[in-house]
């Protein structure tokens, strides 16, 4: 069940950044996240009202409280650096830096937790390929002859934040219901949001944005709160080193959508690049 809603994961978050891309054509990166956020945080909250599961919370533990609130910082600091890069470059290349975080994850799983050990060499073998398929997909060589680097560094910091995420919601949702741990997260997410929306005095951007621009960030927001939702049920009930490269392969859906919305073409490099991703990926999630 939990390699299915990684899957499903996966579909949601490749929706996401397409939508999210739509939604920053004209719109500050900053709005738009504290914007999207405020989305999920109403999505979040609902399914927790819904399936009743807000009556768990005064049997959270305080050591769970500061991995969910460390782990939601983590998020909010991945977001603001990830809506940035896409802001500034391709998609295609932005999602491949970002999931890059993966390899980190993966990585620090295996050193940190006893459980995921399990074919731990294995795991390396494949963790490889994934890691040599997204150095082809970013082409960077060839990116920085034409485009500014800036996008690269902000999709690197928002990978290295994404891996801290994963481990730290790890740890804060144990014995805690899936659900209301997202929700709970997405109200420090929110907060860091806005705050720097406030901070940086970029409220007035507001008034720029075109209700076609709000449609897509209101769309990207209830897709981000699906695939939170399928994400951390998974990481909840399976191996992070597993459900982490599962979680990644929302790149395809992403690639996909950029060809014929965006136009944007893979070179041939960048497509070997994709498929050592999906099969080291697809061999990860069957062989261990």
């Amino acid at each position: 069940m939990w390699v299915v809603a990684a899957i499903f994961s996966a579909l949601f978050a490749g929706i996401t950044t397409i939508l999210s891309k739509c939604g920053l054509k004209n719109t500050n990166s900053n709005l738009a996240t504290a914007l999207r956020t405020s989305i999920v945080l109403l999505l979040a909250w609902l399914i927790v009202w819904i399936t009743g599961a807000f009556k768990t919370i005064t049997d959270i533990r305080f050591k769970s409280w500061i991995f969910l609130i460390l782990s939601g910082l983590a998020t909010g600091a991945s977001w603001i650096c990830y809506f940035k890069a896409l802001s500034l470059g391709e998609v295609s290349k932005v999602a491949a830096v970002d999931k890059s975080s993966a390899i980190l994850s993966v990585l620090l799983a295996i050193i940190l937790f006893p459980a995921e050990r399990i074919n731990w060499y294995l795991k390396l073998i494949f963790l490889l390929c994934i890691g040599i398929g997204t150095y082809l997909m970013t082409d960077i060589k060839n990116a920085e002859k034409n485009e500014k680097r800036t996008w690269f560094i902000f999709a690197l910091l928002s990978a290295i934040f994404a891996a801290a995420t994963s481990l730290l919601a790890s740890i804060g949702i144990q014995n805690v219901d899936s659900n209301l741990g997202t929700a709970i997260r997405t109200i420090v997410v929110f907060i860091l949001a806005w705050v720097i929306v406030f901070f940086k005095k970029e409220i007035h951007f507001i008034q720029n944005i075109n209700q076609k621009e709000v449609l897509f960030l209101i769309l990207s927001g209830v897709a981000t709160g699906a695939s939170w939702l399928c994400y951390y049920f998974a990481i909840q009930q399976g191996q992070i080193s597993v459900v982490v490269p599962i979680d990644r392969l929302s790149i395809l859906v992403t690639v996909l959508f950029s060809y014929f919305v965006f136009h944007e073409k893979l070179s041939m490099k960048s497509f070997i690049g994709l498929l050592l991703l999906i099969e080291g990926t697809v061999c990860m999630a069957i062989f261990t």
